[in-house]
């Protein structure tokens, strides 16, 4: 096979894989590792295991940890460094002492004097052990951020010990080289990878901050977008490069240089250029990973993959269960913690690799140990998606406390009518709320964040602890009493769920959604939102508002074309609802918003808008509200019904007369 050849089956291999996985709703990683097994050596042999295979998987690795370090910063450590030093520290040195020791033991047991393909040394089982208290933070942070659960008290213990297992990998990639020495050598050999790795690392963050900004700055000046590409190919692979002259791992250097970019004002701009490289060159790499699986040494081995599958997920369980309570977390949210991070991650298969190449691991324990760890990252969608229930069965506090957290939530809520839903408390959601309060009107917010929550509620805002996408958290809110849900947080999934669940239960209820475009607008609005909010276009109104203030607009016009602009996206935003402090005489004769309920002898019920012919009292129909509160396009074939809301935009004295039309049938 060519290498053409060669490149389009991987990228048919590729492109198949994820489109399966988005179908299925898995995490791409899954998929490219089931497509190496599929076309690899040991699966229908399409790609032969070579050597220029194997350099791009690693080239995968290096990009991955480039972003790894671009993604550092000291602000999210110092917020969640109670469990990223606690929790996190204490999981990684537990976890990796508790199956280095297992392994060796059970080495032993099998050596018994005689040589044995299972037997290991204690670097080997030290190298295993690094490999094995890995979590997946790919299939992890996709599936909470999903959920909702990023800012909740178990998301936050699971980000915490990811974040420090990830920094927790850099140590080990100097280390596992080291372990490869010979026996009279080794000591010698890690003192001096440890002396290598602290001057590398002084080296290049004390002096080379100032160099990296002055030379990005420097190229960034040429307005050359190919020279600022190929200078962060240049930086990224030079330093791996630079780091593997000196005894140390590729995947040290690029980690270091994603650090020292991470600290210009280069960050974003780097992030969104190299993303594109990281995203396939890592999908490469899990390719390769598949691609040395055997099914068939897996099948003659599947008690051993059984028990590599059991007993370092059991134990990973166990100690993080063990350590959250110790460190102050419920058991419930023990519980939900260890089961988040109890399955095998990517940088498992990064350490496992470079155990295999220094000649650490024995065939015997390489085929069964790749295919538990990918059957563990198989599992892992379904241990998240169980969790909630298998919390609730053997958490017997649990129920209890959920049983609370809802008497809290309808307690705030217990004497509100007519109250706002306000489903997310981040600033926009806090901002909403001020204005809310200067009206007069009432609300209640429910947050994930039970810092936020606490402070909050101190301050004496009506906010309480609570998931929204959730049903019961809804029902204690008082949705069915609720005149209107307003989703604040930037999440389309967890909007589609608060919508479900809305327009199951309280259809009569209308939903705003904030969102950061208008990408899901029409999903949104199908899935029951009366109206979709884009932050996007929002700004660039303002934006566009402000310029043309500046170039000498007069404001009356600023305000007519922005307001136009709102009337060809938003129905609600058409004109305006006449009130007492608008009856002026520059007032009078601009368009405005008049809701029409249809009574039970009304002209109109019963008749399909389009016969009508509004438009003959110069009025136009901007928005008709079902009696069951459900919004209906106003196409001609509509009919109206009785206790129907049609809402018409025009001017005062047409809207007078298209009333008196729909009431009476008078002309």
């Amino acid at each position: 096979m060519n290498g053409l050849e060669l490149t389009l089956l991987y990228l048919l291999a590729g492109v198949l894989s994820v489109a399966v996985c988005r179908w299925l709703k898995w995490p791409a990683v899954l998929g490219y590792l089931s497509a190496g097994v599929l076309i690899g050596p040991h699966g229908l042999a399409w790609v032969p295991a070579s050597e220029g295979v194997s350099h791009l998987g690693e080239l995968g690795v290096v990009f991955l940890m480039f972003i790894i370090g671009l993604e550092f910063n000291l602000r999210k450590l110092k917020a969640l460094q109670r469990h990223v030093f606690g929790l996190g520290a204490l999981q990684v040195s537990l976890t990796l002492l508790l199956v280095t020791a297992g392994f060796w033991l059970v080495s032993l047991w099998l050596h018994d004097g005689l040589p044995h393909p299972w037997s290991l040394s204690w670097q080997s089982a030290l190298a295993l052990g690094a490999a094995l208290a890995m979590s997946s933070t790919a299939i992890v942070t996709k599936m909470m951020g999903e959920a909702l659960e990023l800012e909740s008290a178990h998301g936050k213990r699971v980000m915490g010990v990811l974040l420090f297992q990830d920094l927790a990998v850099v140590p080990l990639l100097v280390l596992i080289p080291a372990l490869s020495s010979p026996a009279p050598m080794l000591m010698n050999e890690l003192g001096l990878a440890l002396l290598k790795g602290v001057l590398l690392v002084a080296l290049l963050l004390v002096g080379g901050q100032k160099i990296m900004r002055w030379w990005l700055t420097l190229v960034a000046r040429r307005q050359s977008s190919e020279l600022f590409m190929l200078n962060l190919l240049l930086i990224t692979l030079g330093l791996a490069w630079l780091t593997e002259k000196a005894g140390l791992s590729l995947a040290l250097g690029a980690f270091l240089g994603g650090v020292l970019v991470s600290e210009t004002d280069f960050k974003w701009q780097v992030e969104a250029d190299i993303k594109p490289f990281h995203d396939v060159l890592l999908g490469l790499f899990f390719i390769t990973v598949g691609m040395v699986l055997n099914p068939r040494v897996v099948f003659q081995h599947w008690a051993a993959v059984l028990l590599l599958l059991l007993l370092p997920s059991l134990l990973k369980l166990s100690v993080v269960v063990g350590l959250s309570r110790f460190l102050g977390a419920s058991a419930g949210v023990a519980l939900r913690t260890g089961i988040y991070l109890s399955q095998s991650g990517e940088f498992g298969f990064v350490l496992l690799s470079l155990s295999a190449q220094q000649g650490l691991l024995p065939d015997a324990w390489l085929q069964p140990l790749l295919a538990a760890m990918v059957l563990s990252m198989f599992i892992t969608p379904f241990l998240i998606q169980n969790s909630q229930g298998w919390v609730m069965r053997f958490v017997a506090s649990e129920w209890l406390e959920q049983s609370l957290q809802m008497t809290q939530i309808a307690r705030q809520t217990l004497n509100a009518d007519h109250h706002v839903i306000i489903c997310g408390y981040g600033r926009s959601g806090q901002n909403l709320a001020r204005l809310l309060e200067q009206e007069g009107i009432a609300y209640v917010a429910l947050d994930m964040d039970p810092d936020r929550v606490r402070q909050a509620a101190a301050n004496g805002d009506h906010v309480v602890f609570g998931d929204a996408a959730r049903l019961p958290a809804l029902m204690a809110a008082g949705l069915n009493r609720a005149s209107a849900v307003v989703i604040t947080y930037l999440n389309v999934p967890g909007a589609l769920k608060v919508l479900a669940n809305t327009r199951q239960h309280a259809p009569q209820v209308p939903v705003v959604v904030r969102t950061q475009d208008d990408h899901a607008l029409e999903q949104l609005r199908a899935a029951g939102a009366t109206e979709v909010v884009p932050e996007a276009i929002e700004g660039s109104l303002m934006l566009a508002s402000h310029a043309l203030a500046l170039v000498g607009v007069p404001m009356r016009r600023v305000l007519r074309v922005v307001q136009a602009q709102r009337d060809a996206r938003y129905n609600l935003l058409r004109g305006y609802f006449h009130g007492a402090d608008d009856d002026t005489a520059l007032e009078r004769d601009q368009d405005r918003l008049l809701p029409i309920k249809l009574a039970a002898d009304a002209f109109a019920c019963g008749r399909a808008l389009g016969p009508l012919n509004l438009s003959q009292f110069r009025v136009r129909p901007i928005l008709l509200r079902r009696s069951n509160g459900k919004i209906t396009p106003c196409a001609d074939e509509v009919v109206l019904a009785v206790n129907d809301t049609l809402t018409l935009l025009g001017r005062p004295h047409d809207l007078s007369a298209a009333q008196d039309y729909l009431s009476e049938g008078t002309l």
